[in-house]
């Protein structure tokens, strides 16, 4: 067995391409129910992953595979207070909020700010600042455990993140293209120690008996960099 289309269900008829699925069938204690066509679907509880891709996107979003490696890479944990800059859709802000004590999350355009809010409301989560700020003008907490740059020009945000960070805490910064990596690395001068250099590459399969090969081509995202203060 495969898991295939994913539905999303709250209240109603599910109406799904495979048939209509009866409301009082839904609500029956059983996570096997059959569409009108005959076609059976199995039921799970949404849990946290589930919910997530359901949220509203705005600009591209970063990917798990990226945010578990920022998780287990910085070392933060349940006291940890984080910077992000670039908030976006809010993807990354979730993921953090649900692990660390406190997340301030900047981002220069309201509308993303907006998007970001009715996201992270889905979730419940209460240790949210979203900042319509500018992370290159100035930044207003001190003594962080993490700062996390998705930005254009990261470089231009180094001396605001310098005064913000814990000596020895990581800021990571995230950038599609090789030419911003190395005006990033250029620019680190004695404030901060370069640590590492990842690209992280994501390949699905295709397996069916002794059918096995891989779906399509890696899947590419962007660099990250990882950077200690002194």
């Amino acid at each position: 067995m495969r898991l295939g289309k994913k539905y999303y269900w709250e209240q109603g008829d599910l109406h799904t391409d495979s048939g209509v699925v009866k409301e009082e069938d839904l609500k029956k204690n059983t996570n096997r129910v059959n569409a009108h066509s005959g076609k059976e679907l199995i039921m799970f509880d949404a849990n946290f992953t589930d919910n997530i891709e359901k949220i509203k996107r705005g600009p591209q979003a970063m990917m798990e595979k990226d945010i578990g490696y920022i998780i287990t890479r910085t070392g933060i944990d349940k006291n940890s207070v984080v910077l992000e800059a670039g908030t976006g859709s809010g993807k990354l802000t979730i993921y953090l909020a649900r692990l660390v004590k406190k997340v301030h999350s900047y981002d220069t355009d309201e509308s993303n700010l907006n998007l970001a809010k009715k996201n992270i409301a889905l979730f419940d989560l209460k240790n949210v600042d979203l900042k319509n700020k500018d992370v290159y003008e100035n930044i207003d907490e001190k003594d962080l455990d993490l700062v996390v740059l998705d930005l254009p020009e990261p470089w231009n945000a180094l001396d605001n993140v310098y005064d913000s960070l814990k000596s020895g805490s990581y800021l990571v910064v995230y950038v599609p293209s090789v030419t911003q990596v190395i005006q990033l690395v250029e620019n680190l001068k004695d404030k901060f120690v370069l640590d590492e250099v990842i690209e992280i590459m994501k390949r699905d399969w295709f397996v069916e008996g002794l059918k096995v090969r891989p779906k399509s081509e890696m899947q590419y995202t962007a660099f990250m960099i990882f950077v200690r203060k002194v």
